[in-house]
């Protein structure tokens, strides 16, 4: 069969979301301004469609679209070095923003992306059969920190998500290991400055820099040093 499935996603007007898209490496392929605003943009086989609304606010937006890839590794960092290139950092606050590359509990590698007109797009890969919720993790620190990013990445609940944190690393008989360690102190950095907490922010982020690793451990925690990276970027903006 020959279906196929395109987004058509509202916005408030289409050039800064035709800009975006560009920077990421898509191609506008179709514009007109009347009767109607509308646009549609296309990187390889992602087509997405927008159309123009005067009285529409994109922080309330909640429209949303999936992308399946093969290479979700690929195009976070093709994305990532789109972003820089174009707004001279990575944005992961307000709009637009990108979120991280994570490994989700039912069996998908993910990010999400949020365009100017507030619509998130989110890019996977399948990396399990099994596409059904795993239990949460029941060790302290790798149940922290499952809650933690939930509340901050899917829930957009960043203060919950320190709270969480908070009462992590205040324990006093556990400690996290290294690489633990520097996930909970990036994340709390990360949602310190979507809650405006400047000096927490910066105070995670000192101790996460401090955080040494060996090789194997930086491996592991290869997603964890990129997210690093983009709040680091974002707090010296």
């Amino acid at each position: 069969m020959g279906e196929k499935t395109i987004p058509i996603l509202p916005c408030r007007t289409l050039q800064p979301v035709l800009d975006f898209y560009t920077a990421l490496g898509f191609e506008v392929t179709f514009q007109q301004r009347s009767p109607n605003p509308y646009a549609v943009v296309q990187r390889g086989g992602i087509e997405l469609q927008f159309f123009g609304v005067k009285r529409y606010e994109p922080a309330e937006s909640v429209s949303t679209c999936y992308v399946l890839t093969d290479d979700v590794d690929g195009l976070y960092e093709a994305f990532r070095a789109g972003l820089k290139a174009a707004y001279g950092r990575i944005p992961t606050r307000g709009l637009p923003r990108i979120g991280p590359l994570k490994d989700m509990s039912y069996g998908v590698r993910q990010f999400l992306m949020t365009d100017p007109g507030g619509n998130c797009v989110r890019v996977g890969q399948q990396t399990s059969e099994d596409l059904h919720h795993r239990p949460a993790p029941q060790e302290t620190f790798a149940k922290a920190l499952h809650h933690a990013s939930l509340l901050a990445d899917s829930k957009e609940d960043p203060a919950g998500a320190a709270k969480v944190i908070d009462r992590a690393l205040g324990l006093a008989d556990e400690r996290p290991t290294r690489v633990q360690l520097l996930q909970l102190l990036v994340l709390r950095a990360d949602v310190a400055g979507r809650l405006g907490d400047d000096e927490t922010a910066a105070s995670a982020l000192a101790q996460a820099a401090a955080v040494r690793l060996t090789g194997e451990e930086r491996e592991a925690a290869r997603d964890t040093l990129m997210r690093l990276e983009d709040v680091q970027d974002s707090a010296q903006a």
